[in-house]
């Protein structure tokens, strides 16, 4: 039987539903509480699989937390990733985009003069493309609500009528074992065959995202040539990726 949460566990809950992350020290200054008082709660609610504790605060886990829920969550971090990936660009490329709050990053950075034209299954990012005027092919499917992507038999089949010089996809965690997940399963087959049809795979994801695991894997470490994010990732899974070849490209 799932232990009742206390007053302040359930505020933490509201807050966490709310922004998707809370941070240790706001937490500790909101409820005039010692920092170990705070780590217990979080204890609690990480055992109940509700939460996911990082360094410094905690994250929402255990749901397909909505886009418009994830955009506001470690916005400078995500738009840091955004503006290196875009650095990383080179001119006259095809290039995929998939869905969510750290690839529409990217399509904010693009250069227009450099002549890219970007495949997208995601609303947002073409219409963020179309706006700057570059390239854009918006594939066709069923619309996905939560993150306004583009999903099924329409767009696989799409897909698999084309060939990307390079990918870059978004993961909901990575781990060692279970390597790049995502916690919807349609998604999770629009980027398996990405990753096939391009020369090169490139992961963007935030630090909080290394450790953690979605319900559908979509790729092993061997399978990426290089992940961009905001921090490197425990010596562990660094290790695992120089064993597969993974560069790790750290945004400043």
């Amino acid at each position: 039987m799932q232990m009742p949460l206390n007053q302040r566990q359930q505020r933490i809950m509201d807050r966490l539903t709310s922004d998707g992350e809370v941070k240790l020290s706001e937490l500790k200054e909101m409820f005039a509480v010692t920092e170990m008082t705070i780590r217990r709660d979080l204890e609690k609610l990480e055992q109940l699989g509700s939460i996911r504790r990082i360094f410094g605060g905690a994250i929402l886990v255990g749901k397909d937390i909505a886009l418009h829920e994830r955009t506001g969550v470690l916005t400078e971090e995500k738009a840091r990733i955004g503006m290196k990936v875009a650095e990383l660009l080179r001119p006259n490329e095809s290039i995929f985009i998939d869905g969510g709050s750290t690839t529409l990053q990217i399509s904010k950075f693009i250069n227009p003069e450099m002549n890219i034209t970007v495949v997208t299954n995601a609303i947002n990012i073409a219409q963020e493309l179309h706006s700057k005027r570059i390239s854009t092919i918006l594939l066709g499917g069923v619309l996905l609500e939560q993150t306004a992507t583009l999903i099924g038999p329409i767009a696989i089949e799409n897909i698999a009528r084309m060939a990307f010089d390079r990918v870059f996809l978004g993961a909901t965690g990575l781990t060692d074992n279970h390597g790049f997940s995502n916690s919807n399963m349609y998604e999770a087959e629009i980027k398996r065959l990405a990753i096939a049809q391009s020369s090169e795979v490139n992961i963007v994801m935030d630090h909080t995202k290394f450790g953690t695991q979605g319900l559908f894997s979509f790729a092993s470490l061997s399978a990426i040539n290089r992940i961009v994010t905001d921090r490197m990732p425990e010596v562990g899974l660094v290790t695992a990726c120089k064993e597969n070849g993974v560069e790790i490209v750290v945004s400043k």
